[in-house]
């Protein structure tokens, strides 16, 4: 398919308003994709790898404002393209504004026509084109990398016409807001391919990979979607929980499975001792997501055994060495394990804080090791000796953890006792911990899914995980770095953007010099434009915020503010997708 046919279907999904009308649209992109099936499955949400995959382009807007302005011409600079962009807050619309075509550097295309004309442009781009050059821009790495990265960008750009380079843009930065996602790929996938939607959404929970599941429903149907299992080493999406109260989970269900609620990172561990056959192995955009391991599958005297995911699906094998050697010591047959990895000294855990510190450590990390060390408590089991446990009740799930794994498992208690529940509550703050974890002891397992069958309840300290969407500069000694940052929750609401955000506050209280240093550094990338002292940043920085109170207020997009907010930390293992909701926010404002 040529690009610019996505181009054009894109530009007519974004114009429609109706769910079932964007899911009918949808539904003829697919059918019409043959080969290129898998990436539009993924393209149209706005995803260049599948959803599984810790692969990213690595290329902040600045690279591809320059890449924008070569394309552009010889009078056009990255500052006139930031410029445009403060002007009409899309990069899409910026570079739909120019006319590519005929610019020489070192990435042309030979055959590149560009022009301004409609999508296609005659210059024949095509999808399955764009898929390579994005996988080589990802695989760009080492001296020279971000010149080759704009280098690639700078060459699609100069063969697409504006409808193309509109989507491109907003591919590339992970912009595309036409209305698209996981649910309307899903109903989509179904309805192309006359596939039950229960099928779609199995294959979806083990695979999550939305490419390979719209292939295997074209292909193979409804049998082939409900074949697909769990693979060792393709990590899925974890298991999420809302807020609740004792009362909600008794009422609910009678008895409730509780658990010890840690201050500590999500991890989900893959173990075989034949070694994995997907881990380390890299989806490539131009082939549906096939793992370059899993071609090789046969030969695993290379493999390793274990591999360690964040929450977010980072791989964090290489940072953990301690949780890695654990599993080899204590667990023997293959399995998948969802758990929590908390930082201790001398037995005592320690702030949330110094577990990141060793997730983000990719050098040194055997110093680092000495300066934090990290325990693993495991808490649940979705796959062992070759059985798939997602659809098996909590409990069973726990005692086939119990099972495999000799060490390192969180203790489950199941009561319908109240006063239990407060005496297992009072032992984890005791301890350290954060509170108590609640659960339905028949619940299944369901990944990506936050629902009422797994509840959180913390002590009545409350924060907020909210999206850095703006910046301002500091002052005096403080002038290079930024120092206060304005702070957005997720709109959640049916029909809304899967990436829009409401203000409701800043801060710049309970910031170390040294922390805003390194804040200034991770937000930089994302910076978007610049007005005098305020910068507008691409949400993509998650922080954890303690307030005192949330009150009703019109200085901000939400109608709330946040009273005295303190910074805490960041979340690095939570996205923009995963921060508290707008309606989380009006929840805690009724409450009070």
């Amino acid at each position: 398919m040529e690009f610019g046919e996505f181009a054009d279907a894109a530009a007519e999904i974004e114009e429609l308003s109706a769910d079932t009308d964007i899911v009918e649209r949808v539904t003829t992109l697919l059918e019409n994709a043959n080969d290129d099936l898998p990436v539009l499955a993924r393209f149209v949400q706005g995803r260049v790898f599948p959803a599984w995959s810790s692969r990213t382009l690595d290329i902040g807007p600045s690279y591809c404002y320059e890449a924008i302005a070569r394309a552009a011409g010889t009078n056009v600079s990255a500052d006139d393209v930031e410029a445009r962009l403060a002007d009409v807050g899309d990069i899409g619309e910026v570079a739909a504004s120019y006319d590519f075509g005929g610019q020489q550097g070192l990435g042309a295309f030979t055959g590149g026509g560009g022009g301004d004309g409609g999508a296609g442009g005659g210059n024949d781009l095509t999808v399955a084109e764009v898929a390579d050059e994005l996988d080589a821009l990802a695989a760009a790495e080492g001296s020279g990398s971000q010149d080759k990265k704009i280098d690639i960008l700078f060459a699609l750009f100069n063969r697409a016409s504006g409808e193309e380079a509109r989507y491109l843009a907003r591919l590339v930065l992970s912009e595309m807001r036409i209305g698209v996602g996981e649910g309307t790929v899903r109903d989509a996938t179904a309805k192309a391919f006359d596939v039950p939607v229960e099928s779609v959404e199995r294959a979806l929970q083990v695979s999550n990979d939305y490419g390979e599941v719209a292939r295997v429903a074209r292909d193979e149907g409804e049998a082939g979607l409900d074949a697909m299992d769990l693979e060792l080493g393709r990590p899925v999406q974890a298991m999420l929980a809302q807020a609740g109260t004792v009362s909600d989970a008794l009422d609910d269900w009678d008895r409730v499975a509780v658990e010890w609620k840690y201050d500590g990172a999500r991890v989900q561990i893959h173990h075989d001792p034949d070694g994995l056959a997907w881990a380390g192995g890299e989806a490539t955009a131009g082939t549906g997501g096939q793992s370059a391991a899993a071609d090789t599958a046969g030969d695993d005297s290379d493999a390793r055994e274990v591999a360690v995911f964040s929450r977010n699906m980072e791989d964090v094998t290489d940072a953990l060495p301690e949780v890695v050697e654990h599993v080899e010591t204590h667990l023997d047959a293959p399995a998948i394990l969802d758990g929590e990895v908390v930082a201790t000294e001398d037995g005592e855990p320690l702030p949330f804080q110094e577990v990141l510190r060793r997730f983000r450590r990719k050098h040194d990390v055997e110093a680092a090791r000495e300066e934090v060390a990290l325990d693993l408590f495991a808490f649940d089991c979705l796959h062992a000796e070759g059985d798939d446990l997602l659809q098996s009740p909590l409990t069973e799930r726990h005692e086939r953890l119990e099972s495999v794994l000799e060490d390192g498992v969180s203790s489950l208690w199941v009561t319908g006792d109240a006063e239990e529940i407060a005496e297992i509550e009072a032992e984890a703050l005791e301890a350290g911990h954060e509170g108590i974890m609640l659960k339905d002891p028949e619940s299944t397992y369901s990944p990506g899914r936050r629902g009422k069958h797994w509840l959180k309840r913390k002590p009545d300290v409350e924060t907020l995980d909210l999206v850095v969407t703006g910046a301002e500069w500091g002052e005096g000694r403080r002038a290079s770095f930024l120092g206060t940052f304005l702070l957005s929750a997720r709109v959640d609401d049916e029909g809304s953007d899967a990436d829009e955000f409401e203000t409701l506050g800043k801060v710049a209280t309970g910031i170390t010099d040294e922390e805003l240093a390194e804040l200034t550094e991770l937000l930089e990338p994302h910076v978007r434009a610049q007005d005098g002292q305020e910068v507008d940043i691409a949400p993509s920085v998650v922080f954890e915020v303690g307030y005192e109170e949330i009150q009703r207020s019109p200085t901000y997009s939400s109608g709330y503010a946040l009273r005295f907010p303190r910074f805490l930390g960041v979340r690095e293992d939570k996205d923009p997708e995963d921060a508290d909701s707008l309606a989380r926010v009006e929840r805690l404002a009724e409450q009070q």
